[in-house]
């Protein structure tokens, strides 16, 4: 049967896919076919969505989380927080008898306390913390964010009291701290690692409090975890599963309907219909807190110029995208904030489309020839499924007004080495956000300091745009931020350093027995509530 299942997807999909005789099995538990490697198994040192849902909700905790239905916080490893009227201390009472993994190399002798937090956020905003510059020093979300300039000290008040002091109110405190990035690590961990001179391998051989803990992994094949026995929540619900490296899209397909796989990752838009065609498969669909957007890099002539990335703007046909690209899944993306934000305005007009005065535009810049590159991410993500395709349309957009723009591609981790760079003229990226504050997209993305850590594609500081963004943080009324975020939606049109394209539907297939939540509209996929059905 299962061979039968194999030639007919593959004859649909026009490819035909033999099966891996090392494929690891998924025996008691789940096989999840995900799109790729993951570069480092600690949040804290990426925003790769790729790593981030192969440890986040997996391995680690945090102090809060968000409701997957409710997005409102909820309690983790914090049991309880209080804010101090002035807005200037977040006291948080940590959660008791806590375990952290055990492992070959590591056997905890206290459960998690003060101590792991601190360690935990000093590594990040202290320089001079041990941990600082291992495994390279970069903390990219924090660091895109300021935390170290937002904390002024951390206080431990006992094993299980933490104050956090803050140099000034921050609205969106809180919701950092639930995101996938805030994960705490365990402090006796990082201690045997360093007298043992090992310590890198603190983010690449993890230790978590989390339901799942890090089995094996072997590079381009598989991941897999096994239950932490000693988990402090509601126990995993899996004996073992597995994150079947499958960069492909189309064999995560051919292997779901085959049965090699119960969940794959990132379906082609063009092949959810494929899955729909048979009765013991389904598709989860979810509204996406996301945003594609082609980045310019700003501090490359002529891209330094306004004029010249607004006449690029114009020249997109964000409707062929939507039909082609994304088969109608998508919504326009008129700014960075998507319909389902909060602080999402709907009279923000859309950006046009264009092609005459693109053309105006570049002949008033002085631009009679141009020749630019775009770097496509060789693999689909959560807002855009097809970035090739998606540069492909630019590229006929842009001959349209005597642009010529050259594709350029690596290998999923070339791709992300090469990024940090920043020696492309223009990127197809995008952002995935993990809590509902709206800070979450412009902050990390368009920040002065998230030019310095990496995550701000487009290299460009604006002071005018930083001080607004500083002024929402600081607002705890909701109504004003909103206002203050139309303001910076408005000022993003006026100098687009980087152009949104879409809004994306979240999307993954799934043998039709397994049941419950995996996708969480705050980004990354969670395995902790998934039940077999007979």
């Amino acid at each position: 049967m299962a061979i039968t299942r194999y030639l007919l997807a593959s004859l649909t999909l026009f490819w035909l896919v033999g099966c891996g005789g090392d494929q690891p099995q998924g025996g008691s538990g789940l096989v999840y076919c995900s799109e790729g490697n993951p570069e480092t198994f600690n949040p804290q040192l990426t925003t790769s969505g790729t790593a981030i849902d192969a440890t986040a909700k997996q391995l680690y905790n945090r102090l809060l989380s968000i409701d997957p239905t409710s997005g409102e916080l909820v309690p983790e490893l914090a049991t309880a927080w209080s804010v101090s009227p002035d807005g200037l201390a977040y006291h948080f009472t940590l959660r008791q008898g806590v375990a952290f993994h055990s492992t070959d190399t590591f056997t905890p002798t206290r459960p998690f306390n003060a101590d792991d937090v601190l360690f935990s956020f000093g590594r990040v905003i202290d320089p001079q913390h041990p941990y600082h510059s291992v495994s390279g020093g970069r903390y990219p979300y924090f660091q895109s964010i300021g935390l170290a300039a937002q904390i002024a000290r951390m206080e431990r008040r006992s094993d299980h009291e933490v104050v956090f002091h803050l140099q000034k109110p921050n609205a969106s405190f809180l919701a950092d701290l639930a995101t996938d990035f805030a994960i705490l690590l365990s402090a006796e961990y990082g201690e045997q690692l360093w007298q043992q001179g090992k310590p890198t391998q603190l983010d690449n051989q993890p230790v978590g409090t989390g339901p799942y803990r890090l089995s094996r992994y072997l590079r381009n094949r598989y991941v897999r975890y096994r239950p932490h026995p000693d988990y402090w929540g509601e126990p995993a619900p899996l004996d073992q599963l597995v994150f079947d490296i499958t960069p492909s899209s189309t064999t995560r397909v051919v292997k779901l309907i085959g049965g090699d796989c119960d969940v794959a990752a990132l379906p082609q838009i063009s092949e959810l219909a494929v899955i729909q065609r048979y009765d013991d498969l389904a598709v989860d669909t979810r509204p996406g807190l996301n945003v594609a957007f082609w980045a310019f890099n700003t501090q490359k002539p002529p891209l330094d110029d306004p004029r010249v990335r607004r006449a690029l703007s114009l020249a997109v046909d964000k409707r062929r995208l939507l039909t082609t690209v994304y088969q109608n899944t998508a919504v326009i993306g008129k700014g960075l904030l998507p319909p389902i934000s909060w602080a999402y305005d709907p009279s923000l007009p859309p950006f046009p489309h264009d092609p005459y005065r693109a053309r105006q535009l570049l002949e008033s810049a002085g631009i009679s020839e141009l020749e630019l590159d775009v770097w496509a991410m060789p693999i689909g993500r959560i807002y855009n499924p097809n970035a090739i395709k998606t540069a492909e349309i630019l590229q006929q957009d842009m001959a349209n007004i005597g642009v010529k723009l050259n594709i350029v591609s690596y290998d999923w981790g070339g791709f992300i080495s090469k990024l940090e760079h920043a020696e492309y003229d223009s990127v197809l990226i995008g952002w995935a956000a993990d809590n509902l504050d709206p800070d979450n997209f412009f902050t990390p993305l368009l920040s002065c300091d998230a030019l310095i850590s990496g995550s701000n594609r487009a290299r460009w500081c604006d002071p005018e745009f930083d001080a607004l963004m500083a002024q929402a943080r600081a607002t705890e009324d909701r109504e004003a931020r909103k206002a203050i975020y139309r303001k910076l939606e408005r000022r993003l049109q006026s100098q687009v350093p980087l152009l949104p394209l879409a809004h994306a539907s979240r999307t993954l297939g799934r043998q039709r027995h397994w049941q419950g939540p995996i996708l969480h509209t705050t980004g990354g996929v969670d395995f902790t509530r998934i039940r077999k059905e007979p």
